[in-house]
Parts: C-alpha cells; structure tokens; sequence
C-alpha cells in the first residue's frame, strides 16, 4: 500500500509542476509562490482549527495535534530547506523546459543516497552503484541536448537554480527520514499532520515577508504578475501529493528512500505534458536522457529493495 501511494504522489506531483510551468509563463515568480503558499495553508487551516476545538477527533485520520515550540523548531527550519528549494526550482522552470527541468528533477534520489552516505554513513552495494552511475551519464546527456537549444549548462543560471532546487530537495528529503524516524531509531518522531501542516504556514509568512520587502517595491520596474487558475491548482495537486506521501510514509513497513523514488516518476508526466501540450523541441534527444534517468531509478529501487 506504501508504493502505491508513493505512485500515486509521483502523478499529482508531475501535475504540480505541469501547472506550476503554466502559472509562471510570463509571470512573476514571487507572487506566484507567494499565493502558492497562501492556499495550501489555508488547506489546511481548518484542519489544525478543528483539530485544536475538539471538531476533529484524535482517532481522525486529517487529525493535527497541538504542539509546542519543541515541535516547532524542527518545522520552521524544513520550511526554510523547501522555501529556498522552491525559489530555486520556480525560476529555474520559468525560463527552462519542462523536459529538461523534470530529469533534473529526477535526479534527486541520486543527490539522497549521496547524502545518506555523507550524513548516515550508508553504504552503497551494486545496484544502487550501477543507478547513480546511469543518473550521472543521463545528467551529461542531458547537457548535450541542452546545447542543442542554446542552452550550457555549465554556464547558464537558470539549470544553476534547477540543480540548485533539487539539491536543497534532497536535503529536505533526509531531513524528513529524520523528521518522521522513531526516537528509538535516532529521529524525532514527528506526526505527518503537524510537519505538512505547519511548514505551509511558516513559508506562508516568509514569502509574504519578501513579497512586501522585495517584490512590492519594485514590481513596475519587474515581470508584471497577472493572475492565472493554474496557481490554485498548484496548491491542491501539491497538497494532496504531499499527504498521499506522508500517508504513505506513516505505514508499517514503508522505506522512505523507495517511496521518494517512486515520486520521482512523476518526471514521466511532466516529460509527456512538455511535449504535447507546451510543445518543447528535441524531444526524442530528451526522450533517451529521460530513459537512462528511469533506468537509473529502477536500479536504485532493486538496490534498495
């Protein structure tokens, strides 16, 4: 039951960022993620709200408990890890294709395991060995057909932001396996409800932050921000992916590093989207790229398996 929440995750997920392509095209970034916050946290507003007046039992499966500044903590400095991965990713996917940006994106359980054995000191065996090899070799061919469109990934900042994005979204993938750990097993041992919950209203007040500090001032002399449905549709796709995920997370058994794996199969969809509806160029050049990225993603499971 765990993978398939993890899959199903992966197909909301590719619809996020279908819509969060369309939402940006022309527009400006920084209202866009500010109102992107805005609706998850009112998402799930009156759930902490019922949940604190006694509306909501604690047997409810949408029940967040109350929790204190201990709790807190931990929440406030996820939202800082996604907030930034998010700021890079968005203007990364404003001026790139959505079929360079999703194998990318895609990359990241390879950047996961690497932290692993950085931070946990895991070791690699074979399988998992062959997966970040074939993500590296899908990496430089991905760079090849880049150049194909005028695009060097050595030198252009937007594919900076991208890698930059899915960087900080491994990082926030290891902070989770600690997050959502026993304490018996070195974790914290939050609830899901109160970390997927919360962190929307902490990045709700950061954004508003630099909304009003750096984009208000000088919005005539930027991209102008016009308004666009996709926006709340990036909110709910987001929302329920990010549940099903946690959901998923929460049962016996579950392995976090399958269950971000199976995630990052929404590339699939995003990849699909790009090049029949937003009609993105070099597309069977892509298409061999985003193979070796599933194949890699493949071996990565069998390893990890």
């Amino acid at each position: 039951m765990w993978l398939i929440c993890g899959f199903i995750s992966a197909a909301l997920l590719g619809c996020y960022d279908v819509c969060k392509k369309h939402s940006l095209k022309g527009n400006a970034v920084i209202p866009v993620l500010f109102l992107n916050t805005l609706f998850c946290s009112l998402i799930f507003l009156p759930l902490v709200l019922c949940s604190a007046f006694g509306v909501m039992g604690e047997d409810a499966l949408l029940y967040v408990p109350v929790q204190g500044w201990a709790v807190q903590k931990y929440i406030v400095l996820k939202s800082c890890i996604v907030l930034s991965s998010w700021l890079c990713a968005y203007f990364g996917m404003k001026h790139l294709p959505l079929t360079l940006v999703g194998p990318i994106n895609a990359s990241r359980p390879v950047m996961v395991l690497i932290g692993a054995i950085l931070v946990f000191g895991e070791q690699l065996n074979l399988m998992q060995w062959i997966g970040v090899a074939l993500a590296i070799l899908s990496f430089f061919m991905l760079s090849r057909s880049g150049k194909k469109e005028g695009i060097d990934f050595r030198h252009n900042k937007w594919i900076f932001c991208v890698v930059m994005g899915a960087v900080l979204g491994a990082v926030s993938g290891l902070y989770d396996k600690f997050l959502m750990a026993p304490e018996a097993n070195g974790g914290v041992g939050l609830n899901r409800m109160v970390v997927q919950s919360y962190y929307n209203f902490y990045q709700c007040l950061m954004m508003l932050t630099m909304l009003v500090v750096l984009w208000w001032p000088t919005r005539r002399k930027s991209t102008q921000f016009h308004w666009d449905w996709a926006i709340v549709l990036i909110s709910v796709f987001l929302s329920v992916a990010d549940f099903v995920y946690f959901y998923g997370l929460s049962l016996d058994g579950a392995m976090v590093s399958v269950v971000s794996l199976a995630r990052r199969s929404s590339v699939v969809v995003s990849f699909l989207v790009g090049a029949y509806i937003f009609h993105e160029k070099n597309l069977k050049s892509k298409a061999v790229d985003l193979v070796f990225v599933l194949l890699g993603m493949i071996f990565l499971y069998l390893g990890t398996s």
